[in-house]
């Protein structure tokens, strides 16, 4: 099964949304949106320039 997004609205009116694995374990969560077209456009985000994304490991 492939990962879905999961798109909501918090208690204090934002917008959310979490990706989920195939599995259904919650590997990321948003922040909060003003609205749900802000919310969308971070889900299109995600789509369109995670594939590529770099990994960079720091020291904390």
């Amino acid at each position: 099964m492939a990962g879905k997004f999961e798109l909501w609205t918090d208690k204090g009116g934002d917008w959310r949304f979490n990706l989920k694995a195939g599995n259904g374990q919650v590997i990321a969560t948003s922040q909060g949106y003003a609205s749900k077209a802000s919310a969308l456009n971070g889900i299109d985000s995600i789509k369109n320039n995670a594939p590529g994304a770099e990994i960079v490991e720091i020291e904390k």
